[in-house]
C-alpha cells in the first residue's frame, strides 16, 4: 500500500522532490494550499506523513512553521536538506521578449531577484506554489506569462526553459522536516538527532545555563530559534536541534532539561540528514 503524504503545494514543487527523495516514487502525493492543510491532514489521518520546509540557507527559519508543529502536537520523524535551482519557464514555443510577467512564490522571486532586474519590463507577481503557476500557463496556453519554479515542473507540465539556474545565490537550500502524528518510527541505535522546545525563566544567565548542560552531555547545537510565546508577552520559547553520538547522552540531558526549563517537550527524535 503505498504512502499517503502530504505536501505544500502540487506535483513538480520542490515538496514533491522532497516527497519522492524521501520515501521514493510509491507515494500517493496529497496536495496542500497550506503548511496548516498539511498538519490538517496529518490531525485528521487522512496523510500518513507529511513534508515541511522549515529553514533556508538564504531566507533563515520559517517562523510559524515552528509553532505549527508545537501546537498541534506533531512529531518530526526526519528530515532532509534539498539544493534549490529556480528555473525561468515558459508555454513551449514562448520566448523571453513575449512575456509580461513572471508568477512565482515570493521567496523564489526575491531569490532571482538580480536575473530579473535585467528584464524591467516584466512584472513579477507572486503566487502561492512554484509549481502552480507551471501548471496554469499549462492549462490555460499563457503565453505572456512565465513561471519560476523546478525543472519537474517544466518536465511535468512540458514547458520550456528558457533560463536556467537563474537563483543569484547558486548554493541555496532548504532543510524540510518529515512529519507523523505519532513518534516512535526509528530504533535508538539510529537516532542521534533531536528537535527540542522549552522556556527559561527570567534570571541571567538562565540560558547560558541550559546550552551549558546540553554541552555537558555531548549535545551539538546545531539550531537555535526564539519565538515569543503569544499567551504571556516578553516571554520566549527556545527551539533548538542538537545532535549527538550516542542517545544516552541525549537521555541524559533531557532528564536535566526538564528539571531546569519550563514547558520542555521533544518535538522529534531522527536521523541527522547529510548537507547535499
Amino acid at each position: 500500500m503505498s504512502i499517503k503524504v502530504a505536501i505544500q503545494g502540487i506535483k513538480g514543487s520542490n515538496h514533491h522532490q522532497v516527497a519522492i527523495d524521501f520515501f521514493g516514487h510509491d507515494i500517493e502525493l496529497l496536495e496542500c494550499l497550506s503548511f496548516d492543510a498539511v498538519v490538517d491532514h496529518l490531525l485528521t489521518g487522512r496523510a500518513d506523513k507529511g513534508i515541511m520546509a522549515i529553514e533556508n540557507s538564504i531566507a533563515g527559519s520559517i517562523i510559524p512553521n515552528y509553532n505549527l508543529v508545537y501546537h498541534n502536537n506533531i512529531h518530526i520523524i526526519g528530515e532532509h536538506y534539498l539544493n534549490i535551482h529556480h528555473n525561468l519557464m515558459v508555454l513551449r514555443g514562448s520566448t523571453i521578449e513575449d512575456v509580461h510577467e513572471v508568477h512565482s512564490h515570493p521567496m523564489a522571486l526575491l531569490q532571482c531577484m538580480e536575473f530579473l532586474k535585467s528584464y524591467p519590463h516584466i512584472k513579477m507577481v507572486e503566487s502561492v506554489d512554484t509549481a502552480e503557476t507551471a501548471m496554469r500557463i499549462k492549462l490555460g496556453k499563457l503565453a505572456n506569462i512565465a513561471a519560476i519554479a523546478p525543472k519537474m515542473a517544466a518536465d511535468l507540465y512540458d514547458l520550456d526553459i528558457i533560463a536556467p539556474e537563474i537563483q543569484t545565490i547558486k548554493n541555496n537550500a532548504t532543510r524540510f522536516i518529515i512529519l507523523k502524528k505519532q513518534n516512535k518510527v526509528l530504533p535508538k541505535e539510529e537516532i542521534n538527532k533531536a528537535s527540542l522546545r522549552f522556556i527559561t525563566d527570567h534570571k541571567r544567565g538562565s540560558l547560558a545555563t541550559v546550552l551549558n548542560v546540553m554541552s555537558d552531555c555531548n549535545l551539538n547545537l546545531t539550531k537555535i530559534q526564539s519565538l515569543p510565546v503569544i499567551e504571556t508577552p516578553w516571554k520566549y520559547a527556545f527551539f533548538v536541534d542538537v545532535t549527538f553520538e550516542e542517545y544516552d547522552h541525549f537521555t541524559k540531558a533531557k532528564s536535566l532539561l526538564q528539571i531546569m526549563s519550563e514547558d520542555f517537550r521533544v518535538l522529534g527524535e531522527y536521523k541527522n540528514a547529510l548537507l547535499i
